[in-house]
């Protein structure tokens, strides 16, 4: 059975977070149109669904590595902080909006706490993910019949000509 692992970053996650405001279980605070996701950041983040890609992709990660803490999600989405004329550094981004996220996820029973206060993928969090990571995969392969068959048939008109 294809897993998470079988598939890019990039599909999976615009697949699951798609899946979660569908779904719409997942408690997203009142302050996500307000917030910065960094103090390296200048602006708030322009995608209203933001906190749901955010949250698809810490629960990506999660699966991948069985035991993480909030400290590795900063070091994982923080980014490059500009300094003016000086050279730029990493800084980590904001703990807070990667809590609130993985207290968000931990509600709807994907995510939980383990002994060192870290986070780990749930039973029913790795079957969901692994059923939306199938479904990725089953559509793209339907993708890639129908586009062989519009080929083929874009050759028969040609040699019809």
């Amino acid at each position: 059975m294809p897993g998470v692992r079988d598939i890019s970053a990039e599909a999976f996650i615009t697949a699951y977070s798609s899946h979660l405001k569908r779904s719409g279980k997942l408690e997203v605070p009142i302050w996500v149109d307000l917030v910065k996701t960094g103090c390296y950041k200048e602006l708030a983040p322009y995608d209203p669904d933001w906190y749901y890609v955010r949250a698809a992709a810490i629960a990506r990660h999660i699966y991948l590595r069985k035991d993480v803490g909030i400290g590795a999600l900063t070091k994982l989405h923080g980014g490059r902080n500009r300094r003016g004329n000086r050279p730029s550094h990493h800084r980590e981004s904001s703990s807070s909006v990667q809590r609130k996220v993985c207290q968000s996820l931990e509600k709807i029973g994907v995510l939980e706490q383990t002994g060192n206060g870290g986070r780990r993928i749930s039973q029913d969090g790795q079957r969901d993910l692994d059923r939306i990571a199938t479904a990725v995969i089953e559509e793209q392969k339907a993708n890639e019949s129908d586009e062989e068959e519009e080929e083929e048939e874009e050759e028969e008109e040609e040699d019809e000509e």
